[in-house]
C-alpha cells in the first residue's frame, strides 16, 4: 500500500492577505460567480486555489496569474507529486486552476485577449491510482462489526451502517436523513421473482422511501432524490432514536454538544470508520466502501442486473455503476430489496 502524504496545510486568512491582490480578487470573483459548482466543490476549489497562489507567492515571486507560464505550473504539479499527494488530489488542484483560467478566457477576453490556459495537454495529469485496495467487507466482517457494536450498545453507528448500506448512499446524503422517516408507510409491490429452481413466482417486495435529499450534482441545488431503504435499516433507526430519546434536532444522525443534539457532519462518519470500525475488523474501512459493498453484493451475490444498482445509487449511466462492483437483470430499484 502506498504511503499517504500529509495534507498540505490550509492557507490562513492572514497568509492570504499577503498575496498578490489581483490573484486574490480574481479567485474570489470566480468562486462567487461559479453557480454551476456544488457548495462542496466550491470549498474544495477555494482551498486548492489558495494553496496554489501561496506556492506562487513563495516560489514565483508572487507573480500575477496573468504572468504564470506553463513551466511554473509544471513545477507546482511536480512539487505535489514529489510530496506524495494522490493522483486524485493532484487532479483536483489541477481542475481548480484550469477552471479559473477558463473563467478569465471566457469573461475577460477583451481585457486580456492574449491570456491562455497555461495547463496544457503536454503537462499530463498523473495517472489515476488507488492508495488503498478496494475491498468491501465480506459477510463475516460485516456480522462481526455489527455484533461488536451491539455488544457496546452503539446504536447510532449501527443505524448509520445499515441505512447507508441499504440505501447505497454517500455520507453527505446520510447526514440529511430526518427522524420523520420512521413514520413513513412502507412501499409494497408485487413482482415476479425467480426462485432457486429458476421458476418465476409472485412475491411482495417491501421497502421505504425517504424525503427529498440533495445528492451529488452540479450547482447549489444538486440532484434531488428520494432514497430507498429496507426494514432492517428502519428497525436500526428506530432503536437508535428510542435510546436517544426526545430532542429538538430533526436529524437521525447527530452529535451532542453541551447537552444539545446537533446535526452530524460528514467528518463524524469518517471518524467512526477510522477510529472504530477499522479497528474492529483489523483493516481500513471508509464510508464510500459501504456504497461499493452494496453494489458488489447486489451483482455478485444476489445476481441483480447492473441496472438495479444504477437505480439504487442514482447514477446516470450503468457504466458508472459498474465501477462500484468489486469483482474477485432487473427492471428498477425495487429489485435491490429482493432476496
Amino acid at each position: 500500500m502506498a504511503e499517504v502524504a500529509d495534507k498540505l496545510p490550509p492557507v490562513t486568512d492572514e497568509q492570504w492577505q499577503k498575496l498578490n491582490k489581483f490573484n486574490r480578487k480574481i479567485t474570489e470573483e470566480f468562486l462567487e460567480e461559479s453557480t454551476s459548482l456544488s457548495p462542496k466543490t466550491i470549498r474544495q476549489y477555494k482551498s486548492a486555489l489558495m494553496i496554489f497562489f501561496y506556492w506562487v507567492y513563495e516560489h514565483c515571486d508572487d507573480k500575477s496569474l496573468l504572468e504564470i507560464k506553463s513551466r511554473d505550473f509544471l513545477k507546482y504539479q511536480n512539487f505535489l507529486v514529489r510530496r506524495g499527494m494522490s493522483s486524485s488530489g493532484v487532479r483536483l488542484k489541477r481542475a481548480a486552476i484550469s477552471s479559473l483560467n477558463g473563467y478569465i478566457i471566457t469573461y475577460y477576453e477583451d481585457e486580456w485577449p492574449t491570456f491562455k490556459n497555461f495547463i496544457t495537454k503536454k503537462i499530463t495529469a498523473p495517472t489515476l491510482n488507488d492508495l488503498h485496495t478496494k475491498q468491501p467487507m465480506n459477510a463475516e466482517e460485516w456480522d462481526t462489526l455489527l455484533k461488536n457494536l451491539e455488544e457496546r450498545e452503539q446504536w447510532q453507528k449501527i443505524a448509520y451502517l445499515k441505512f447507508t448500506y441499504s440505501s447505497g448512499c454517500r455520507r453527505a446524503e446520510s447526514r440529511q436523513l430526518l427522524k420523520e422517516v420512521v413514520n413513513y408507510l412502507p412501499i409494497i409491490k408485487e413482482k415476479k421473482i425467480k426462485n432457486e429452481d429458476g421458476v418465476e413466482e409472485m412475491k411482495n417486495i417491501k421497502f421505504y422511501i425517504t424525503h427529498d435529499i440533495r445528492c451529488k450534482g452540479k450547482g447549489s441545488i444538486g440532484k434531488i432524490r428520494k432514497l430507498q431503504f429496507d426494514q432492517d435499516a428502519l428497525d436500526a433507526i428506530n432503536k437508535w432514536l428510542e435510546m436517544r430519546g426526545e430532542d429538538d434536532c430533526p436529524y437521525v444522525f447527530a452529535v451532542k454538544r453541551q447537552g444539545i443534539y446537533q446535526s452530524a457532519g460528514e467528518g463524524l462518519f469518517n471518524d467512526w470508520c477510522k477510529d472504530d470500525f477499522s479497528k474492529v475488523i483489523n483493516r481500513r474501512v471508509h464510508p464510500h466502501q459501504l456504497r461499493e459493498q452494496r453494489a458488489t453484493n447486489m451483482v455478485l451475490h444476489q445476481n441483480k442486473d447492473i441496472r438495479a444498482v444504477q437505480a439504487l445509487l442514482g447514477h446516470a449511466s450503468s457504466s458508472t455503476s459498474e465501477i462500484y462492483v468489486i469483482r474477485d437483470g432487473s427492471e428498477d430499484v425495487e429489485d435491490a430489496f429482493t432476496d
